[in-house]
């Protein structure tokens, strides 16, 4: 069974009406050894905000020696997102595993009339994940509910109920109170339950629940309570035992993060969040709560726990002049918080990108929304998704906003919504069949899609102004696809290459058998949701080209796409999506960018000719932009595997430096704390130490050869700068979140290396699907992070990280394919001096010069922009070997005036 057959299953349970209650649930784990029962379980149940706490958990007990199991929804564009295990998405192929094991016994369920529904599955698989991974503690964000989700099966250890209103009323109740009561027993059998809510919903948990912690948002007091007719009143209820934490929002500090306090009767903390909006206080406030119910007190884990708690399309602001928020609020308290926080901000004119789900409150979640200059209504990738023009209505009627729906383009839809089951998203009706849609009641001829109104919205929005995408967490998925898509170039040099690559996104075997046996100029891999995956293939098919894709069948899923054809055929293909409309302008051009080398990016929906051109002003020259550059390293240590103790003082350091520029290196490397297997952290002063005067005496010695400093710690980093240092080598990936935004501040380029553990952990086995592929999907990330920091794109080196949570050959796999990494956009470094790695070619750990040479001519060969050795002369010479060997006239003109 492949991968896309195994989730074509699963999605394709949606189908079915929801059964709340657990027994299906509970008969299926049964099934499948009860492994629920085995990990420390934390569940998060309530309105609004669980994902954001579960997420906060989650990445609190990742400080800590605990092995981390994380459930959450919805996914943006693979189911795999849901179900990780310290940070990493399930396996496709644990994924396919579950599949084959449970779908028998699946089938026989829905032939007597008993069918599981999506949710309740993805959630046994989840349990069944962390139970074979071993994890010490579980966090699981619940669905729609409390004591009818599926993820009450287990058992928690700690629990918590965000908050309560009024949502889900058909199955959970029509009043605040009903609600209330259906989130209750959540509530741990040893421990109290904690929880935010207010009102009403504060007051039926404290009558059902024997002992409550409780969470009081910022500005309230918690022993104030709301009455039926809203006005406040004491609340004469005595406090339950436990704590009561208060919460304090002390306002953002950038456009990514900002500053809340935490204060409860015996401690208090203060710390800093990637999240905006005073309601994160009190998520922090709730996840530190059950954290501590867990023995997690100290104060420097939880602080860098909660600040590396990053909740993509939660207030996530990923462009600015624009400034351009994606944000998933879905309810009109949600949209009321959002507009709260955009008022953090200070703006021009606020353009809207709004889409939900049918079956909101669409009037109230308008009127609570920030005023806007414009609001473009648009269409989720969802069958539960509501109509734009009935959208576009509701505006008109809540708001003085001029309003539009879509952005008036071509190939509009028009053909209804809502009439099929659909699995429901997370805090949006998870596991909720739709009942009916609105009948396409717009119309044909408009653009509806997300990204062609967001396209139009930024058109629109002048550099001080903001542009503001919200109404659902499908389309934050379609708008951040257009900043996470990655088109990547593959190597197919015959017929068996083309197999393999077909073959990897399921093609059918008539196709791979058909293109296999031709001749492919060109061959590249991306992902797009459903709807613009079969528009590109029909597109391509008249252009020549021919696409293989894991399916077309669902508008709501993102699938993995393979393109093959001539350099004519991908410039009619480019051509034509671009005549389809904005929707297809972002695609077009990473198409050329892959293919070409660089594309005609005029109206792509990501960055714009203004952003490129003060990117070109700004931007200096560096050695990797015309060549294979190389990095000479300089450790200042005495314990590094290959050269401990040969700088370690400050004269043979600086010797050491001059021999490595007098060999031809571009960047000398200084490093002050190894991170060899078994290494031990080097104090953040005596890492100074080390590396500060050797710094300053490089750049005085050598002033024209660049300086890079491999830390981890901020604090080194910044001593390091303002010693003179011009490129940071941060080898845990921007692991802490300060390094991204010292990089950002001083402008300086940062090199962000894809690492499991730093220092290295012997023997520790991680899974990949495909090695490639996965690092690239996890540095996405990554890259993506530094670019809202404020990093421009250019400015961030990757680095693939051999050896570093990957074996001897899966290193040798990302070696053979560096120049798959250019998808990301980023100049690539590639790390194998000396490594482990070469025992693969009967090689010697710290002592494998020849082994070293080769693979730095490959890499050079392979597309590498920069490759980081010890040994100067001879690294230096195999690249210039791969260069003259490339291009021979080129490297003539470079080296030889032309001779």
């Amino acid at each position: 069974m492949h991968y896309d057959e195994a989730t074509n299953f699963l999605f394709d349970l949606r189908r079915f009406q929801v059964d709340p209650g657990t027994a299906s649930v509970r008969a299926l784990l049964a099934e499948l050894g009860d492994p629920h029962e085995t990990p420390t379980v934390v569940q998060v149940a309530g309105s609004n905000g669980k994902g954001s706490v579960a997420r906060m958990v989650a990445s609190v007990l990742r400080e800590t020696d605990r092995r981390v199991g994380l459930y959450t929804s919805p996914h943006f564009e693979d189911l795999r997102e849901r179900i990780r295990v310290d940070g990493r998405p399930i396996p496709e192929a644990a994924v396919t595993e579950f599949v084959e094991e449970v779908r028998p016994w699946l089938v026989e369920r829905a032939a007597d009339g008993e069918p599981l529904t999506f949710f309740e599955v993805v959630t046994a698989m989840a349990l069944w994940r962390f139970d074979r991974a071993d994890v010490d503690v579980a966090v699981l964000e619940a669905g729609m509910g409390g004591e009818l989700d599926a993820t009450s099966v287990v058992e928690p250890d700690a629990a918590a109920v965000t908050n309560v209103a009024l949502e889900h009323t058909s199955v959970l109740g029509e009043t605040v109170p009903e609600i209330a009561r259906s989130f209750a027993p959540v509530t741990p059998a040893d421990a109290p339950l904690v929880t935010a809510a207010s009102g009403e919903g504060l007051a039926t948990l404290r009558e059902a629940v024997d002992e409550l912690v409780t969470v009081a948002g910022p500005g309230v007091e918690s022993d104030v309570t709301r009455n039926a007719d809203g006005d406040d009143s004491a609340d004469t209820t005595p406090e339950p035992a436990g704590p009561t934490i208060r919460t304090s929002y002390e306002g953002r500090e950038s456009h990514q993060e900002s500053r809340i306090g935490l204060d409860a009767a015996d401690w208090e903390l203060s710390a800093r969040l990637p999240l905006l909006g005073a309601y994160q206080a009190t998520n922090a406030g709730v996840a530190t709560a059950l954290l501590r119910q867990l023995g997690v007190t100290d104060t420097g884990t939880i602080q860098r726990g909660l600040r590396n708690a990053t909740w993509p399309g939660r207030f996530e602001v990923v462009e600015t002049e624009p400034t351009v928020v994606l944000d998933g609020a879905h309810n009109p308290a949600a949209c009321a918080a959002l507009a709260d926080t955009v008022a953090e901000f200070d703006h021009g004119d606020c353009h809207v990108v709004f889409g939900a789900m049918h079956d909101k409150d669409h009037g109230e979640m308008a009127a609570a929304l920030p005023s806007a200059a414009t609001v473009r209504t648009c269409t989720p990738g969802s069958s539960r998704a509501a109509d734009p023009a009935a959208l576009a209505r509701v505006f008109e009627r809540e708001t003085d906003a001029t309003v539009y729906r879509g952005d008036g383009g071509v190939d509009g839809r028009g053909d209804g919504h809502g009439t099929a089951a659909d699995e429901g998203v997370g805090d949006e009706s998870d596991d909720t069949a739709a009942t009916g849609g609105d009948g396409g009641i717009g119309g044909e001829g408009v653009d509806d899609s997300v990204v062609a109104a967001l396209a139009a919205a930024r058109a629109d929005a002048a550099p001080e102004d903001l542009v503001l995408l919200t109404g659902s967490l499908y389309c934050v998925a379609a708008a951040r696809a257009e900043w996470t898509r990655t088109v990547t170039r593959r190597q197919v040099d015959d017929g068996a290459d083309a197999r393999e690559v077909l073959d990897g996104v399921h093609a059918t075997p008539e196709t791979v058998t058909r293109r296999a046996a031709e001749t492919v100029h060109e061959v590249v891999e991306t992902r797009l949701d459903g709807e613009r995956a079969r528009t590109l293939r029909d597109a391509a098919n008249d252009a020549d080209v021919t696409v293989a894709a894991s399916g077309f069948d669902d508008p709501g899923r993102t699938v993995r796409v393979v393109l093959a054809g001539t350099h004519a055929g991908f410039r009619r293909l480019c051509g034509a999506l671009r005549d389809r409309g904005l929707a297809f302008h972002g695609v077009a051009d990473d198409l050329g960018d892959a293919v070409f080398g660089e594309g005609d990016r005029d109206g792509r929906t990501g960055r714009t000719e203004r952003d490129r051109d003060d990117a070109d002003d700004a931007a200096e020259s560096y050695p990797w932009e015309t060549g294979t550059a190389v990095m000479g390293v300089l450790n200042v240590t005495p314990d590094s595997f290959h050269d401990g103790g040969e700088y370690y003082d400050i004269e043979d350091a600086v010797a050491g430096a001059r021999e490595l520029v007098a060999a031809g290196v571009d960047v000398v490397d200084v490093g002050g704390e190894s991170t060899r297997p078994g290494a031990d952290p080097v104090p953040v002063d005596e890492e100074i130490e080390r590396i500060v005067p050797v710094i300053e005496a490089v750049t005085d010695a050598e002033p024209d050869v660049l300086v890079s400093a491999d830390t981890r710690k901020p604090a080194v980093a910044e001593a390091a700068l303002d010693a003179g240092a011009d490129v940071l080598n941060d080898v845990t990936g921007l692991a802490d979140p300060e390094m991204r935004f010292l990089a950002a501040e001083r402008d300086v380029p940062v090199i962000v290396m894809h690492s499991i553990d730093a220092p290295v952990v012997p023997d520790k086995e991680v899974e990949y699907d495909d090695v490639v592929r996965d690092v690239i999907a996890e540095l996405r990330e990554r890259v993506l992070l530094a670019e809202e920091a404020g990093v421009p794109r250019e400015n961030v080196i990757v680095d693939p990280g051999l050896g570093f949570g990957k074996t001897a050959a899966e290193s040798f796999e990302l070696l053979g394919r560096v120049d798959e990494f250019h998808a990301l956009g980023c100049p690539v470094l590639i790390g194998h001096s000396h490594k482990s790695m070469f025992e693969f070619v009967d090689g010697e750990t710290g002592d494998a010069l020849p082994e070293t040479v080769a693979g730095t001519a490959v890499a050079a060969a392979n597309g590498a922009d920069l490759v980081r050795v010890h040994d100067a002369r001879e690294n230096v010479q195999a690249v210039r070997v791969a260069a003259a060997a490339a291009d021979p006239d080129g490297f003539a003109e470079r080296f030889h005036g032309g001779e």
